[in-house]
């Protein structure tokens, strides 16, 4: 089996040289991977990997056409590169199995699926005292219930691994696929560890960019008007969590501390038989199936207020048309 992640990366040089080299000890073959215009060192680092023949590199500048890339790569690596699964990954995302590689967590499908998501866990900001942010953020966020504020980087949701396929089409944020491979849905086999801010200067660089255009989502715009009206340093302070409130939430069952890729990281290795027992996925899986009804219901209202818009628009010309027309 061959397994080919894809990465769309942006002045990520904090993460993005630990994340590659975690998922090529971790079971990935080959990294195919596409740089928006990155101003920091992203691009050496990405070089690197080039140069040891692990990594195909392309770049890209102006308007983020995420999707567009995205597809792009995963069609390429069926294509041109033999794929067999494929994974499509953010610098900030590592593809965690619960046992053995990631090769063996995918084989695990049953021959008839194409398709299977993996279960996101968002780790949260702790205190920085100079390490790097591996060693510091081993604390995720556990919920029983969704939150639903459109604001919040913690929002439930999964990403699709999908088997090579040229058709392929990776849609916004790598959390769906069109294509004619059919789907597993329920079933996560993976993890995907998700670190969105690590430190005061990464939240800023990355949610004033964003909040410009690049992908302009809530948490981004949150940010930027906190920065703009002199409340940067409070809003990023909200997230961070210290250790009275580490005690707390571990308590109640909603902060877990989990190492498993500081150790891995540690070890220079990939993910590997951990006796870690994660309890808890079952209940954010259960989490993440109520937030996708409610963002199922979301597009529903607003596909419902398309619909009226447009009888509402037709209805008016047939009166004009109506009240124009000479009578005979």
């Amino acid at each position: 089996m061959k397994l080919v992640m894809t990465l769309l990366v942006r002045d990520e040089e904090d993460v993005v040289d630990a994340q590659i080299a975690y998922h090529l000890n971790a079971g990935v073959d080959f990294v195919l991977a596409t740089d928006h215009d990155s101003r920091d060192g992203t691009r050496e680092i990405l070089q690197r990997y080039v140069r040891d023949g692990h990594l195909r590199l392309f770049h890209e500048g102006g308007e983020m056409r995420e999707s567009e890339w995205r597809t792009r790569m995963a069609r390429l690596a069926a294509v041109d590169h033999g794929a067999d699964w494929v994974i499509n990954t953010d610098a900030d995302e590592f593809w965690m199995p619960r046992r053995g590689t990631l090769k063996d967590a995918l084989v695990a499908a049953p021959n008839s699926v194409g398709v299977v998501w993996a279960l996101t866990r968002h780790f949260v900001p702790r205190p920085d005292d100079g390490g790097s942010f591996a060693e510091r953020m081993t604390v995720r966020l556990s919920l029983d219930a969704p939150l639903n504020d459109p604001t919040s980087a913690y929002r439930p949701h999964a990403k699709a691994a999908h088997r090579a396929d040229p058709r392929v089409v990776v849609l916004f944020g790598s959390h769906n696929v069109r294509s004619d491979l059919a789907p597993l849905p329920g079933w996560h086999p993976l993890d995907v560890f998700h670190f969105p801010f690590r430190s005061r200067e990464q939240y800023e660089r990355k949610s004033v960019r964003r909040a410009h255009g690049d992908k302009p989502l809530g948490q981004y715009v949150k940010a930027f008007e906190a920065r703009e009206t002199g409340r940067l340093e409070d809003a990023y302070g909200s997230l961070i969590v210290d250790d009275s409130t580490l005690e707390r939430g571990s308590a109640l069952g909603s902060l877990v501390v989990d190492t498993r890729l500081r150790d891995a990281l540690r070890d220079h290795e990939g993910a590997h038989d951990s006796p870690f027992e994660d309890r808890r996925v079952a209940v954010e899986a259960a989490a993440l199936r109520e937030a996708n009804l409610v963002r199922a219901q979301r597009r529903l209202d607003v596909l419902r207020a398309r619909v009226a818009t447009a009888e509402l628009r037709g209805s008016r010309r047939r009166t004009m048309q109506a009240d124009l027309t000479p009578n005979p």
